[in-house]
């Protein structure tokens, strides 16, 4: 049975104790740690959805919104928004929570492109996204416009880019 009529593994949950190693010098859980742990949930959804090796081309800005505590569980949730021929977004929502009080929060969100690819890492074709509901609709929708967003930006980005001398590298 092919992908498009089974049911789509278009989802993934990640749940990751914050531990002290993962501390920075003000004793809360490091931006970076935090960013390793959302390329790994990214490269997990996006793998498992397209049954391929994938590396990540770009994550849009991240928003530290709240610090996370050593000691807090820290769940990322996945989830295919969008899939072009070779390229998947991959949307996480991160919620901390305070294992005593149980108190859960919203600290971060963002935005994965990854792509699949190859043994020789060359862009191969993923399966068409099937849109089930009308929240997997909007955020199809909002992915798109991220989608032109990023490519905005790029050509920006191409526009303002200088090279230096070779000898000042």
């Amino acid at each position: 049975m092919n992908q498009s009529k089974k049911q789509q593994e278009k989802t993934l949950q990640m749940a990751v104790l914050m531990t002290p190693d993962m501390a920075n010098f003000s004793g809360v859980v490091h931006g970076g740690s935090l960013l390793k742990l959302l390329d790994q949930a990214a490269y997990a959804c996006a793998a498992r959805y397209s049954k391929n090796y994938v590396v990540t081309a770009s994550l849009d800005q991240v928003f530290f919104k709240e610090k996370i505590q050593v000691g807090e569980l820290v769940t990322l949730s996945a989830h295919v928004n969008y899939v072009g021929r070779s390229s998947m977004e991959i949307g996480i929502k991160v919620v901390a929570e305070n294992l005593r009080t149980q108190e859960k929060r919203h600290t971060n969100s963002s935005y994965f492109t990854m792509v699949a690819v190859d043994e020789n890492g060359k862009p191969v074709p993923v399966p068409p996204l099937t849109i089930d509901s009308e929240l997997e609709q909007k955020l199809y929708d909002a992915a798109l416009m991220r989608k032109k967003m990023r490519q905005e930006i790029m050509e920006k980005h191409m526009a303002l880019h200088v090279d230096l001398p070779k000898d000042d590298l």
